[in-house]
């Protein structure tokens, strides 16, 4: 399920889209699809696209300073392959989703974590976090976000918590790139350890049906 390049569902953001297709016609201005291998065992989530970065360059975490920090981890790093998406897929003023924006959003993050290849989940910052637990039906008060941890979640996955990679976080020393890399190579080793334990998703859930 992917969100159209024309969604609608959030009048905010459509009036934000409009405003900025308006200023700015050479940019993507619409829905930032998510971006890397369908088959990826590890599932990167962010909040939003920046105004600046994913929304001008119609790319998840690409284009602006939180981008370079991911890119660059990323770059560092080979495998295993890496699906990069946001909980949010259009970019909302102030870099701030509504809890309604969120919402409308969600099933297309639900979509993303119900690839069977998807074995652990990196949440970019506490939105990503909540909506990553939302989206999988699960209780947010059970799993509580602190940067570097690790959640065990009931279908054997594993969610890791990083705090977001904004300018003003990296700024303050909130994170920094070598923090976001721990928490990085985290989810990297535990989809890599499943991968090399001979575990193949598909054939998992065919025997499942």
């Amino acid at each position: 399920m992917e969100s159209p390049n024309e969604c609608r569902r959030c009048r905010r953001l459509v009036r934000y889209r409009e405003a900025n297709r308006a200023r700015h016609p050479d940019w993507h201005n619409g829905p930032v699809q998510p971006e890397g291998p369908l088959d990826a065992p590890l599932l990167v989530v962010g909040l939003a696209p920046g105004l600046k970065g994913a929304n001008r360059t119609g790319r998840p975490f690409v284009g602006d300073a939180s981008g370079d920090l991911v890119q660059a981890a990323l770059a560092k790093r080979s495998q295993p392959a890496v699906r990069i998406t946001n909980a949010a897929l259009c970019a909302p003023p102030q870099n701030a989703p509504t809890p309604a924006e969120l919402a409308k959003c969600r099933p297309f993050l639900a979509t993303e974590l119900a690839r069977p290849s998807v074995r652990a989940i990196l949440a970019v910052g506490g939105v990503a976090h909540v909506q990553v637990l939302r989206a999988l039906g699960l209780k947010v008060s059970d799993y509580v976000f602190a940067h570097g941890a690790g959640h065990a979640l009931p279908d054997g996955r594993m969610l890791v918590d990083s705090y977001h990679c904004s300018r003003l976080n990296v700024s303050t020393g909130r994170i920094t790139a070598s923090m976001f890399e721990a928490a990085l190579d985290s989810a990297r080793a535990f989809s890599r350890e499943v991968l090399h334990d001979g575990a193949d998703p598909a054939a998992e859930e065919a025997a499942c049906a």
